[in-house]
């Protein structure tokens, strides 16, 4: 597919408004920019872009905010960047519906390689959503219920398999540990991260040749958890 991805950047600072017109417009992105939350949320409907990157501090209202009207229409892929840096503002952004979360400064390379699993999650959208996801040797055929790793079958449990399920089918997204808890458990569980943590450790277990070292099981610090396919 050679259409062009479009960007809709929502950041008050002229700095990085430039800089992110230059670096993505280098990598055939089209790039809008709005520098306020009211704009930003015009521009959306307007313009309907592709990928939203959101910062939180905005002059008239907070990022988190614009993120939560952003996701009563639109399902685009939506990555924050901002100074904040706190646990608890990258777990209510990604709660309200965030994709993924940049810390400023940030790297060129690594902005683009989380622009790259943005667009493929918004390809996914788009279409009809895989039934079967690859992860390296780990294939999960989540209509079948089966998981093979090597080419070997791998038994899971219903819960391993309804938590394995909901990370791949978000894969490449951060998910919060509360989001997990939330779907696979109900929300009864909502405040049980340790509980979260055995079932992880038991599939990293039988899933991951290293289990200390995952490479697809993948913790986010304080935040939730990303199955990574790449």
């Amino acid at each position: 597919m050679n259409t062009i991805a479009h960007v809709l950047v929502i950041d008050d600072e002229a700095q990085i408004l430039r800089a992110l017109r230059t670096i993505l417009s280098a990598h055939h992105f089209r790039v809008t920019v709005a520098r306020d939350g009211e704009e930003g949320l015009a521009l959306a409907v307007a313009e309907h872009p592709d990928i939203i990157i959101l910062d939180l501090g905005l002059p008239d209202m907070d990022g988190i905010q614009v993120c939560e009207q952003l996701r009563q229409w639109t399902q685009a892929p939506i990555i924050v960047l901002s100074v904040r840096n706190e646990e608890g503002d990258k777990v209510r952004a990604l709660d309200k519906g965030a994709d993924d979360y940049l810390v400023k400064p940030f790297g060129t390379q690594e902005l683009l390689a989380r622009l790259r699993v943005a667009q493929r999650h918004a390809a996914m959208s788009h279409g009809e959503p895989d039934t079967v996801i690859i992860a390296g040797d780990l294939v999960i055929d989540l209509a079948r219920h089966i998981v093979t790793l090597s080419g070997f079958e791998v038994k899971l449990t219903a819960t391993e398999f309804k938590l394995l399920a909901y990370l791949a089918g978000h894969a490449n997204r951060v998910l919060t540990h509360q989001n997990i808890l939330n779907h696979v458990w109900g929300p009864e569980y909502r405040d049980n991260v340790e509980y979260l943590r055995v079932f992880m450790s038991q599939l990293r277990k039988k899933l991951e040749t290293q289990p200390k070292h995952p490479a697809h099981l993948i913790s986010e610090p304080g935040v939730g958890y990303r199955f990574v396919t790449d």
